[in-house]
């Protein structure tokens, strides 16, 4: 653990992977006290530009641009991190029990997880979420888990097919250990920066995807998340009456929550693979 952290110290994509995250987790965590208000709030004042009072302007209807943005930020984080963390733990029990048990049970879960890998992704998302009625949050998550774990557990299979012969796995065979606590305690602490890659890989998957389906309208559109804003300022034509703040910011948080997701996964595929990492160069100092 301490060699990990010591890695992610070091590493210039973690850090700056981190502080992105840190700053929307901060946003998820205290929105009123960072500003205060209801972002359904209507001040009858439709489409300000920045000002004092209102920092990003407000939209068509009145509401105040950097009120949503707070507010959006908890919504997003929410989606990101339950949907990745269910999609790891289904790509862990499938690949890697798989993998390990091996026989007719790997055969029929590869097929399986092959399967799942070769379906349409995006038009498969949009049918199952447009198939309900209420578009909530828990809905939005289950569509992002069934369509996220397949590549997962393709990973963590082929990493645990190379570590199930090794001599410590035979060696708590020999001791009569249970294939669970051989999975448990013996395979997950060997691939752990390789789950945590694929943690952040599927949480960058949902968020994306996510706020996709929310600027098509399929998502609950009575919230504010920041795809639901993108939607709405599409809808109200908001940079052809110039309420670019409107359209803008959201999809800036987007992209810098997904590329906070993407800056960890790169720096703990670094840390996990040494081919990865940079070269640095030594520099000799003139004698």
């Amino acid at each position: 653990m301490r060699s990990l952290l010591t890695s992610i110290r070091h590493n210039p994509k973690a850090i700056a992977g981190l502080f992105i995250l840190l700053v929307f987790v901060v946003m998820a965590a205290i929105p009123n006290v960072i500003v205060s208000g209801d972002p359904a709030t209507d001040t009858t004042q439709v489409n300000l530009g920045m000002s004092g009072k209102h920092l990003l302007g407000t939209t068509a209807f009145g509401q105040d641009i950097w009120l949503q943005i707070v507010h959006g930020a908890r919504p997003a984080l929410l989606i990101a991190i339950i949907s990745g963390l269910l999609a790891t733990v289904l790509s862990v029990l499938v690949g890697v029990s798989a993998a390990y048990l091996g026989g007719v049970l790997d055969d029929a879960l590869n097929l399986f997880t092959d399967v799942v890998l070769v379906l349409p992704t995006l038009p498969l998302v949009i049918v199952i979420a447009g198939y309900f009625s209420q578009h909530s949050i828990t809905v939005m998550i289950i569509v992002l888990v069934i369509t996220g774990w397949s590549y997962g557990a393709r990973q963590l299979r082929s990493q645990a097919l190379s570590l199930r012969n090794r001599d410590f796995l035979e060696a708590a065979k020999v001791r009569g250990e249970r294939s669970s606590y051989i999975i448990v305690f013996e395979m997950l602490p060997n691939m752990t920066s390789l789950i945590v890659a694929n943690f952040l890989g599927a949480a960058l998957y949902s968020i994306l995807t996510a706020s996709g389906l929310e600027f098509l309208g399929l998502g609950n559109t009575n919230s504010y998340d920041w795809g639901t804003m993108l939607y709405w300022a599409e809808n109200n034509s908001a940079l052809q009456t110039g309420a670019y703040a409107w359209a803008v910011a959201p999809g800036l948080c987007i992209a810098l929550l997904a590329a906070a997701f993407a800056l960890l996964n790169n720096a703990f595929d670094e840390i996990s693979n040494p081919a990865l990492r940079p070269v640095r160069r030594l520099r000799v100092a003139a004698s």
